[in-house]
């Protein structure tokens, strides 16, 4: 009796593991059944088409949508003030630097043709060469026989033409400069006007019915404040030019003069 209960204890010694870890495999598969589900991946947002053309939208479509809504019978005037104040300030801007002149090298060019040819070889070098100082030299030799007083007053009097010629054109910029922001607010204006008509006919205050009207008057005024400052950049550049261009001028003059008084003492 003894052996067979010391058999059934060991039996039970060797099967207790398996048995536990049967147990065990049952309680896994159990709380995995009895556990709450997981949880949905979360949507993944879709973009609209607006979006999408919003993103995408360049810098050319922006500016068009802009002029669109800023009504085209006012942002039409102020769009042509840009491109006409462009293209006389682009024509200034070519004709100033094609006028810019080697001084140094011109008033050398000029002493060297007077040592080995005279005035005459002077004047073809002058008259070869481009540009206001060149042609305000080519006058003060011409007058070079009626003696060095006239050669001043003709370099003086012809330089007073050359600079004329210079600013030739800056007034129209000027006018594109003052009427782009005055295209605006007149813009402003009416669109204020609308916008109270509105209120007016309806009777009541409503986004809705000034929010038009307020769009056009603050984008025609940004319209014509951003023609104004573009034109206003390249006025000053040109202006620039002139004083460099009239500065270089003065100073060759001076030293043509100095050139002639030498080359007549030393005749």
């Amino acid at each position: 009796m003894k052996k067979l209960i010391a058999l059934f204890m060991l039996a039970g010694i060797l099967f207790s593991p398996v048995i536990t870890k049967a147990q065990d495999e049952s309680e896994e598969v159990e709380s995995e059944e009895t556990a709450a589900p997981a949880p949905a991946p979360a949507p993944v947002p879709v973009m609209a088409d607006d979006d999408i053309l919003d993103e995408d939208a360049t810098f050319h479509q922006i500016i068009k949508e802009k002029f669109i809504e800023g009504d085209p019978t006012f942002m039409t005037p102020v769009l042509l003030c840009l491109i006409l104040g462009l293209a006389v300030a682009l024509e200034r801007i070519i004709t100033l630097n094609l006028s810019t002149t080697n001084t140094k090298k011109l008033l050398a060019k000029v002493e060297s043709a007077l040592e080995e040819g005279g005035i005459e070889a002077a004047k073809d070098v002058t008259k070869n060469t481009k540009g206001p100082v060149a042609s305000i030299f080519t006058q003060g030799l011409m007058r070079y026989s009626e003696g060095i007083d006239m050669v001043e007053k003709s370099i003086i009097a012809y330089g007073s033409v050359e600079m004329g010629r210079l600013e030739k054109g800056l007034v129209w910029i000027s006018l594109f400069i003052s009427l782009a922001p005055m295209l605006g607010f007149m813009g402003t204006v009416i669109g204020m006007i609308g916008a109270f008509d509105s209120i007016e006919a309806a009777g009541d205050i409503s986004p809705s019915l000034v929010a038009g009207g307020i769009k056009i008057a603050l984008l025609t005024t940004v319209a014509g404040l951003i023609v104004a400052i573009i034109l206003q950049l390249f006025y000053n550049y040109c202006v620039a030019k002139i004083d460099s261009l009239v500065n270089d001028m003065e100073d060759a003059s001076i030293s043509l003069v100095d050139i002639l008084v030498k080359h007549k003492l030393t005749r």
